[in-house]
């Protein structure tokens, strides 16, 4: 377990020092949710499109209830594990560059598995009318990115965070397909 702390650190101190100042105020913006809302809408615009008003607001329910349990849950791991954020890091902390600062613990990110989650959930529910829906998958993985880049998760963080957040969003896409998708 030790090895993989300490391969942990070292690639989070790679990918975090491939940064630059020029760009910090760039990545401080992508890892705010408040800034994706023109994505959120035009993505919800082409799924109302399709799976009509009914199907819609069942969707945005599931996707309220998804973000709810994957919030808790890492909560939850963040409560038990302790681990500190690499900012919060006294090896680290003077070695990467710190971009943004945070009190809480890191692992594992709430940001990974909220944008890993919507976005398995999203894309199992629109593959079939759209051909490139794959690229749903970009935004976790900028999302995810910025917080390794500003210096607040490690990369198991990240990776543990993708794990649950597909998890979820693929149980939470069944249950909707189930249930919603199949009685109407």
């Amino acid at each position: 377990m030790e090895k993989i702390i300490q391969l942990d650190r070292e690639l989070l101190v790679f990918l975090n020092g491939l940064g630059s100042p020029m760009y910090d105020g760039l990545w401080l913006g992508i890892t705010k949710q408040i800034y994706w809302t023109p994505v959120f809408l035009l993505f919800f615009y082409f799924l109302q499109k399709k799976i009509g008003w009914r199907n819609f607001g069942f969707f945005i329910l599931f996707m309220a209830g998804l973000i709810v349990v994957c919030d808790q849950t890492a909560n939850l791991f963040k409560w038990y594990f302790h681990r500190l954020r690499p900012c919060n890091d006294e090896e680290l902390k003077h070695i990467i560059r710190l971009v943004k600062t945070s009190p809480s613990f890191s692992f594992f990110s709430g940001h990974a598995i909220n944008s890993m989650a919507t976005a398995v959930f999203s894309f199992m529910t629109i593959k079939k009318y759209y051909r490139h829906s794959y690229l749903v998958f970009l935004f976790p993985l900028i999302f995810a990115y910025s917080r390794i880049y500003l210096g607040v998760h490690f990369p198991i963080d990240i990776l543990t965070g993708y794990f649950f957040g597909a998890l979820f969003g693929f149980i939470c896409y069944k249950l909707y397909h189930k249930y919603i998708l199949r009685t109407s």
